[in-house]
């Protein structure tokens, strides 16, 4: 195992922070199906192939579910605040923080990120355009 931090000695998420450091969203797609998947694996979800690429996100997608955390667990996360599962437009659920204060299943929401001191930034999302 690679000496570091997480981000930097696990092979399968390592594309993923270095894309995160550049504010850029990356999820998988299968060469051989064509479907996108998150979190990273080595092989693909669907037809279980091993040839994944990581592709650019939009970074766009709907609340498919939010929750508002009333405890704190971590120093960084001062409660209340929001937790969501956001169904990207390319099909994966990404579990994620949603800063602000309110939204709703339904929403449509967009990449934001979170920056901190020793680690690379964390995707969280804004909401674009509330449901009524």
């Amino acid at each position: 195992m690679t000496e570091g931090a997480p981000w930097q000695a696990d092979p399968t998420t390592a594309p993923f922070w270095e894309a995160a450091r550049r504010h850029e969203l990356l999820i998988q797609r299968c060469v051989d199906c064509g479907r996108h998947q998150f979190y990273p694996r080595p092989f693909c979800l669907f037809c279980e192939g091993d040839d994944v690429a990581w592709v650019k996100a939009a970074g766009t997608g709907t609340v498919y579910s939010v929750t508002t955390v009333r405890r704190q667990i971590a120093p960084e996360f001062s409660p209340p605040y929001i937790v969501a599962i956001v169904e990207l437009d390319e099909g994966p659920h990404l579990l994620t923080n949603i800063p602000g204060g309110r939204c709703r299943i339904g929403d449509r929401v967009q990449v934001a990120w979170r920056e901190r001191v020793d680690a690379p930034p964390l995707p969280v999302f804004e909401v674009i355009e509330p449901t009524r």
